[in-house]
């Protein structure tokens, strides 16, 4: 296990990181683009060390937040995030696989569910050499249509997946979910700076909606021309700040 130290996600709420187990960029742009609405089940699969079921009750007000995790280092980090933060009431971290999914997760009993999954897929791209971080970035732990397969089980009628992706895989997405019955209705594109193409998608689709009434929203550019952050990935990083988040050991 790598050095452990713990990060700031607001001035109240802080999370538990290691080198294996962290988060990034992409991490609370899904958890802002998923903010929960007043009232909602949740579920976070793949959730890590937990970062978006953390930044979900902080800016939210869901019903019930579940967060899967499949690696014991990176479930165990979250748990002590939610009980650190005084959170073990609302939020529940389960060790499992996401694949049994209903073993984990209520048939049609949740209004929203978010998942950053694996970024490459089964068979593509090099293979990293540390176990925990192939799990991650590769689809061999939890695949697209895997992901989708869980969705289907656990969201209600018109209930709400969030997921992002690497912009090459958006063909991929939008007709695998669509075969499952989870339609695509909100995209946003993200690019690093003007002039650079995107580099990810955020996709928000609804269980059983009617194909069609795709809502693209402006791309979101994280840096302006001088390299410093946009006003909406500071939206999105709400009271976060990389450069004063860590507070050692």
């Amino acid at each position: 296990m790598g050095q452990e130290r713990w990060e700031r996600l607001s001035d109240t709420c802080r999370v538990l990181v290691t080198r294996e187990h962290g988060f990034t960029t992409d991490t609370l742009l899904l958890a802002w683009f998923s903010l929960p609405r007043p009232g909602e089940r949740c579920a976070d699969l793949g959730t890590g060390c937990g970062t978006i079921p953390l930044v979900w009750r902080q800016r939210a007000r869901a019903k019930s937040i579940v967060g899967v995790e499949l690696q014991e280092q990176a479930a165990g980090q979250a748990r002590r995030s939610v009980e650190e933060n005084g959170f073990a009431g609302e939020i529940a971290i389960l060790r499992g696989d996401a694949r049994e999914y209903k073993s984990l997760l209520p048939c049609q009993g949740l209004d929203l569910m978010a998942c950053n999954p694996p970024y490459t897929s089964p068979g593509a791209g090099l293979l990293s050499a540390d176990p925990q971080r192939r799990a991650a970035r590769h689809g061999e732990s939890l695949t697209l249509e895997e992901v989708a397969q869980a969705a289907r089980y656990g969201l209600r009628y018109g209930g709400r997946l969030c997921l992002c992706l690497p912009a090459q895989r958006l063909g991929e997405a939008m007709g695998l979910l669509a075969r499952y019955r989870l339609e695509p209705k909100r995209l946003r594109l993200v690019q690093q700076r003007l002039g650079k193409a995107p580099y990810l998608f955020l996709l928000e689709c609804r269980s059983g909606g009617r194909p069609g009434g795709l809502q693209v929203e402006p791309v979101l550019l994280l840096e302006d021309e001088r390299g410093r952050p946009t006003p909406a990935l500071l939206e999105a990083y709400g009271e976060y700040r990389r450069d004063g988040g860590q507070e050692g050991d």
